[in-house]
């Protein structure tokens, strides 16, 4: 288990506990204490896999592609610490929401656009992107991030949290985790795996790296 934070993400005392928060304007209504915003684990897988200590190979300033920013809960974090983060969310009433969270930062950039399709907005995202992070609510969450790869640098992270019963309701999670590894192991290398049962049921954070 790691503890090994990006700079820029601290644990700070915010309502009497010890939370991750990162310095930036709240988004969500979260607790702030001293220009610390807290980052709840139950509302943002990335924050969950930072709890649980994966190994997101995130260090702060780099560039990022986030697939799935909804609202802008977690990409608004991840744009507090990291360099140029282009924030991908095709349903308009979310990317509202994601464009009042990107009013006061000048490093998140949100794209209407389909994450499963790169290449409506390949022309405007940077190529060797040092992360990925996809947080994707529909079927085939494997093949978004396949299709992504091509952003990626050789030594990027696709930082992925898997939805089971967005791909089927009926089967068992483990099945459907091992369905979507498969297909992710065409175009990465898994790093790590770890359930976020904890924070997010039936998710499974996936690290990997492009092959």
């Amino acid at each position: 288990m790691s503890e090994d934070l990006p700079a820029g993400v601290e644990r700070r005392d915010i309502d009497g506990e010890r939370r991750l928060a990162t310095r930036g304007e709240p988004v969500y209504g979260e607790p702030t204490a001293e220009g610390w915003r807290a980052w709840d684990p139950e509302r943002s897988k990335l924050g969950g896999m930072l709890e649980l200590g994966l190994e997101t190979g995130l260090t702060g300033g780099e560039k990022v592609l986030y697939l799935g920013a909804a609202s802008g809960t977690t990409v608004s974090h991840v744009a507090d610490f990291a360099g140029p983060t282009y924030a991908v969310e095709f349903a308009p009433r979310p990317a509202r929401d994601l464009l009042d969270a990107a009013e006061p930062r000048n490093r998140l950039f949100p794209l209407l656009k389909d994450a499963r399709k790169p290449e409506t907005y390949a022309h405007v995202v940077e190529s060797d992107v040092d992360a990925v992070v996809q947080d994707v609510a529909t079927r085939g969450q494997a093949e978004v991030a396949v299709r992504n790869a091509r952003f990626l640098a050789d030594d990027g992270r696709l930082l992925l949290a898997i939805k089971a019963r967005s791909e089927d309701v009926t089967a068992e999670p483990a099945d459907v985790f091992e369905g979507a590894l498969d297909r992710l192991r065409e175009a990465y290398e898994i790093l790590e795996t770890r359930r976020l049962d904890r924070y997010h049921e039936d998710h499974l954070g996936v690290v990997a790296t492009p092959k």
